[in-house]
């Protein structure tokens, strides 16, 4: 349909059952299952000249409060369970990170510094582009913190706004946007011309289509069976 950027993969790991996007995230409850998942994603979707959006960053687990509530996490915590499946995607390449509605330790996922300059840029190695989440950037402090692109228009990175930013925060949040789309040869390979029409009215899934989401459905369904494994007798079995 003439896309140039896919809003995935969706790595977040599961903390809550009730989370309401845990259908799409690919973790599950393992998040090496999700670092696994994760990178081959990525691989795949870029091969084809198109952005990878790894979301949502970070900690965006729960649906109560999702638009605002602190998610509290130590870095023992945040390294073991919650950054690897963004570790792995970021290691394939992933042009971009969108961050989350949530606040991290108190301050908004979008412009928080120790999430996003520290462990996203300077922990984790990324180089791409930082997008908000539909409506999430709190203010236009966000892009000396980290953030460079606000969605779905601007509200707070307006020119007039980030006339008053610090100039090389501002520079910095454009070097990273345009190369990433240099790096997928975007420049030259655009998709389609805007607005788009044709492609996105156009139809693109097939019967072949259908079928394979049917048979990859169904050929990751796992049953496990109790052979006499559990419950665990505690006199025999110390270690799991």
């Amino acid at each position: 349909k003439g896309a140039n950027v896919l809003l995935g993969p969706g790595v977040n790991v599961h903390r809550s059952a009730r989370g309401g996007r845990n259908f799409e995230y690919l973790s599950g409850e393992d998040p090496y299952l999700g670092a696994r998942l994760a990178g081959a994603y990525v691989e795949a979707v870029q091969s084809e000249g198109v952005m990878a959006v790894v979301k949502h960053f970070a900690f965006n687990e729960q649906e109560t409060h999702r638009y605002g509530e602190s998610s509290d996490v130590d870095d023992r915590i945040a390294w073991e369970l919650y950054y690897p499946p963004f570790q792995a995607a970021i290691r394939a390449g992933a042009s971009a990170v969108m961050c989350a509605y949530n606040r991290v330790n108190g301050t908004a996922a979008c412009e928080n510094g120790d999430l996003l300059m520290r462990d996203l840029r300077a922990r984790l190695g990324f180089r791409g582009f930082v997008m908000s989440d539909w409506g999430a950037t709190p203010s236009d402090r966000a892009v000396a913190r980290g953030l460079d692109m606000e969605m779905p228009e601007a509200a707070w990175f307006t020119d007039h706004k980030l006339e008053t930013a610090p100039a090389d925060a501002v520079s910095d949040a454009a070097v990273r946007i345009l190369t990433s789309v240099y790096r997928l040869r975007l420049d030259a390979r655009p998709g389609c011309v805007l607005p788009c029409k044709t492609e996105l009215m156009s139809q693109q899934s097939s019967e072949k289509h259908k079928e394979l989401a049917f048979e990859v459905a169904a050929s990751s369904v796992v049953l496990l069976q109790n052979r006499g494994v559990l419950p665990f007798d505690p006199a025999t079995v110390r270690t799991i």
